[in-house]
């Protein structure tokens, strides 16, 4: 038995089973409340433990190996330590390691589980999104510029999302041809999107000044705000990748919306604040938001269980073919910008 063989709500009976039992290796109580937060790729739970509120997130499997786990915390605990950016901070289990493993033979897995501290803040007001998009590209320029300078320790492994990692021969989340509603002239058209796509993308270049560690889906549902300051959480997908690779994901399911190229502009004024882009870097804006929209389209193909996936269905293919028609009849130049 595989666990994709289980019903959902054995999914989610096994997760919660994987939860309790990883308790013991932060010597929890095993009758700690556990409240399910999120389930998306990973499974989010919220722990009430003595000692206070924390975050348990169950791994996937397949995904991230113990290293890139490992590396991900690290990251974390640099930006927090060395940038002033709070993020999630891992909490260490009784034998000093961070990461936790649980294996369930019946299914024969191994999962990975990590605690985190709870950190207050709420999402950004959404409703009136120019400041939050001010906020979110000033904090993704800090954590830029942190990326450039920081040495990375030894062993530090993630994923890579260049074009093989996003849309061509590694393909992290799936093939956009088994888009939601996709015939044969949308696939040829959004073949020729991508052809065009990938030539821009290596003319634009992926020097350490464009291309390096990023977060990946630095939206506005991954920051919390407190007191005037800026949090940033879920890490899960950072890894390599071209720095305007985070514009794009700021912009993840509202590429369509009427105002994006008002948001884009408030996006560059809070990142110019603490690093300047470059004109053929702020040229190149539509092609990374037209590769995060696709890779999002191979990640709804691919997971089409998920709540998220079904919410978009169809209509997000739809609107896919419509971007993808804009950028190739502007050649890519200026399309979304203001």
């Amino acid at each position: 038995m595989s666990f994709a063989a289980l019903s959902e709500t054995e999914q989610l009976e096994h997760l919660a089973d994987v939860a309790r039992r990883a308790l013991a290796f932060w010597g929890l109580p095993d009758d700690c409340a556990i409240t399910l937060l999120s389930l998306s790729e990973n499974a989010t739970y919220a722990v009430e433990t003595p000692a206070g509120r924390a975050v348990m997130r169950v791994h996937r499997t397949g995904y991230h190996s113990l290293a890139a786990i490992r590396s991900e915390l690290q990251w974390m605990q640099a930006l927090q330590e060395q940038a002033g950016i709070q993020t999630p901070q891992a909490r260490a289990g009784l034998d000093g390691e961070m990461i936790g493993s649980v294996a369930t033979p019946a299914l024969q897995e191994v999962r990975q589980v990590v605690m985190f501290d709870w950190i207050d803040g709420e999402a950004p007001d959404e409703s009136q999104l120019h400041a939050p998009f001010v906020r979110l590209g000033r904090v993704t320029a800090l954590l830029h510029e942190h990326a450039r300078q920081w040495s990375q320790p030894a062993g530090f492994e993630r994923l890579r999302w260049d074009f093989a990692g996003c849309l061509g021969s590694v393909t992290h989340w799936g093939d956009w041809r088994d888009g939601p509603g996709l015939n044969s002239d949308g696939v040829d058209l959004l073949q020729h999107a991508v052809d065009k796509l990938e030539a821009r993308l290596q003319a634009f270049g992926a020097g350490p000044d464009r291309f390096g560690l990023i977060h990946a889906d630095l939206r506005l549902a991954n920051l919390l705000e407190v007191d005037g300051e800026t949090r940033v959480i879920d890490f899960d997908d950072a890894g390599f990748g071209w720095f305007l690779y985070d514009l794009g994901g700021a912009l993840s399911f509202i590429e369509t919306r009427e105002d994006v190229p008002e948001l884009i502009t408030a996006w560059v004024e809070g990142y110019e604040s603490v690093r300047a882009l470059s004109a053929e870097e702020k040229a190149a804006i539509p092609s990374f938001i037209l590769l995060r929209r696709l890779t999002l389209l191979a990640w709804i193909a691919s997971h089409p269980e998920t709540e998220l996936a079904q919410s978009q269905g169809e209509a997000f293919t739809e609107g896919t073919l419509v971007l993808a028609l804009h950028y190739l009849d502007s050649d890519g130049a200026r399309l979304w910008c203001a």
